[in-house]
């Protein structure tokens, strides 16, 4: 019953993907005390009997043999992905569900798009097949990848485009990692407008995230530690401050307790789709709900409580503040205020113990600070699952289709016209066969045309509220 198959493309993408996989296991060890092979379970993994040599048959029922995620990884380099061979969940993959590289793509789109898709796309499709082969249920594709890079950027949105003719009925999800105003990456202006037009025309729910984002939420997180408020203290084993465990700082790897972050979404965003709840969410009604213009595809995430799992001893948020949280700009994982600009649609995805009435309270107690578009007053999709996250008794997940990813977009645009103006750096994207200019200009064009999109909506919000006026129908 896998429902969601994760592609893990680039560094940054099997970053996060390390510590998602190495979440989930966490959680279903926590709950499933028994070590049964269960249904939750096998939405992420397959249970596979190892002792016939190799990769034996798969088994369904009774006690858990060997996991293998249900996933693909992909890097032009080696180094994250062998990294990842060598650490704790070695056992989870095995080299079927690796493909890789030495030479890496050099911060360069086109590298990784027009060169390295073209030179993989055969073994790519190949161990796309293989993997969904073993998906009874296969509803939608996770793509994690980053926007600044070549292999994320370029390599990722060509993944995108493959499993659109591949798969053209499966739902493409895609997390976007983009890059912080003070990116390393000069040429990472290029990368991602070049990615977003693909993002634009082929995917069907992007998660924007920001590096700037997580870096303030993981020093406010040091800071509630450090600050020793609220008897907050870190635990041994944390996950918040180093990827060992313990909270040694030469083994502290700056992106870790980041990409936690991440991984902590990925994991809210699937749990009803692997345990009971009172009201389950697929993931392909969060795209049917969400996403009422085909482009306007970008939601917002917010996420509370923001640390992961029984990392740090802080007394948990009541569940209305957790609520206020989630709409509040300091839990948003872009930088942007929602609160202040126009929803289209907003999905809530709560876990623990809480009632359809805990919700509806808070959604009749927040109406009246939010401002929905005045076709979609009733726009509130929401989900119910009753396993909480490990350490925590609730917790909240809140996407919204919401404008204000504009200036995210506009401040990518700007960055953008300052090289393409000076034609900076261009060569290196030209000698690539099969890339030319107007694909520069086509990528603005297209990226122009959404903010724009953005901007017409904008322009609607404090209006009054006129509802449509109803089909006639002639009898």
């Amino acid at each position: 019953t896998c429902l969601s198959l994760p592609v893990a493309v680039g560094q940054c993408g099997n970053q996060v993907g390390c510590r998602f996989w190495d979440l989930a296991l966490r959680e279903h060890a926590a709950v499933n005390k028994k070590g049964i092979y269960d249904e939750a379970l096998s939405s992420f993994f397959r249970n596979v009997d190892t002792r016939s040599g190799g990769d034996g048959p798969d088994i369904y029922k009774g006690k858990i043999y060997s996991l293998k995620a249900r996933a693909l990884l992909i890097d032009m380099e080696e180094g994250v992905v062998n990294e990842i061979l060598q650490g704790p969940l070695r056992d989870v993959f095995d080299s079927k569900q690796l493909i890789t590289d030495v030479s890496g793509s050099g911060n360069n789109w086109a590298v990784g798009h027009k060169l390295y898709g073209y030179q993989y796309r055969e073994n790519i499709v190949e161990k796309l097949r293989k993997t969904a082969e073993h998906c009874d249920c296969l509803q939608c594709f996770f793509i994690i990848h980053s926007m600044g890079g070549g292999t994320g950027s370029g390599l990722g949105t060509f993944v995108l485009n493959l499993l659109e003719d591949e798969f053209p009925e499966v739902y493409r999800f895609v997390t976007s990692v983009y890059p912080s105003g003070e990116d390393d990456v000069i040429t990472s202006p290029y990368n991602s407008v070049l990615a977003m037009k693909e993002l634009n025309e082929h995917a069907d729910c992007v998660l924007p995230i920001e590096n700037e984002s997580l870096f303030d939420i993981v020093n406010k997180i040091h800071q509630m530690i450090n600050s020793g408020k609220l008897g907050s203290t870190v635990k041994q084993n944390s996950l918040v401050t180093s990827s060992a465990g313990s909270a040694k700082t030469a083994q502290e790897k700056p992106f870790d307790a980041m990409n936690n972050i991440v991984a902590n979404l990925l994991l809210n965003l699937t749990s009803s789709a692997r345990f009971e709840g009172s009201l389950n969410m697929d993931l392909n009604e969060i795209s049917m709900n969400l996403v009422p213009f085909p482009r306007l595809h970008y939601l917002v995430s917010s996420l509370t409580p923001l640390y992961t799992l029984a990392d740090v001893n802080v007394p948990s948020r009541r569940l209305d503040q957790m609520f206020s949280d989630a709409f509040s700009r300091d839990h948003q994982l872009i930088q942007a205020d929602p609160k202040h600009s126009l929803y289209l649609a907003c999905a809530l995805l709560v876990r623990g113990n809480v009632h359809v009435s805990d919700l509806r309270r808070n959604i009749e107690r927040l109406k009246p600070s939010l401002h929905f578009v005045s076709w979609n007053q009733e726009g509130w999709k929401t989900g119910l699952c009753s396993v909480p996250p490990v350490g925590h008794s609730h917790s909240l997940l809140a996407l919204a289709n919401n404008t204000c990813v504009k200036p995210t977009f506009i401040e990518l645009k700007d960055k953008f016209m300052k090289l393409y103006k000076k034609k900076a750096h261009l060569h290196h994207y030209l000698h690539i066969d099969g890339m030319e200019q107007s694909c520069f200009s086509e990528a603005i064009s297209s990226l122009s045309d959404l903010i724009e999109e953005y901007s017409e909506l904008d322009a609607t919000k404090g209006g009054p509220r006129i509802d449509p006026p109803r089909l006639q129908i002639a009898i």
